[in-house]
């Protein structure tokens, strides 16, 4: 995959990572559903998909992601995806999966309903582990909700580095 994407880009992209928002992740066009962004203090990342319109803890909204990334670059740290795409087995698998989910907007979470509570059942979490806009929209407003939660994230390897 990666010689095709190295000789399709003209050496403009040497590869990418599927399973990944760290190392080498997808290029992005700005039309994409959702964009996964790390938050770093979380030691996870958040997820927003395009119909949310508030702030996000990154401390850009999706129109502003979208701009950032869009254009079909890597953008390490950076990936957009399909809001299906987040309770698939292989989501982020190369950075931890969904347990590095610290936040998501409450809208998205009632979208992808049972199907986002049978995927966090199947990793030890539940729906309520996970932040949104009615925690905070700041990464230092959402950490002490996920210590107090017991988030996975918070005790694995650090995202970055």
């Amino acid at each position: 995959v990666n010689e095709f994407v190295k000789k399709a880009s003209r050496g403009a992209i040497d590869g990418y990572n599927f399973y990944s928002v760290v190392d080498s992740p997808m290029t992005t066009c700005g039309c994409c559903e959702c964009i996964t962004v790390i938050l770093p203090l979380c030691n996870g990342v958040m997820t927003v998909n395009r119909e949310y319109t508030g702030m996000t803890p990154c401390g850009m909204k999706f129109t502003t992601l979208a701009g950032t990334i869009g254009g079909g670059v890597s953008t390490p740290g950076f990936v957009g995806h399909a809001k299906i795409w987040i309770v698939q087995r292989k989501w982020l698998q190369g950075d931890g999966g969904i347990k590095r989910l610290v936040w998501m907007p409450k809208m998205l979470k009632e979208e992808l309903g049972e199907k986002l509570v049978k995927r966090l059942e199947e990793v030890g979490m539940t729906v309520d582990m996970i932040a949104d806009e009615t925690v905070g929209e700041t990464e230092e407003d959402i950490l002490p909700y996920l210590q107090e939660k017991g988030h996975p994230a918070l005790e694995m390897p650090p995202i970055i580095g």
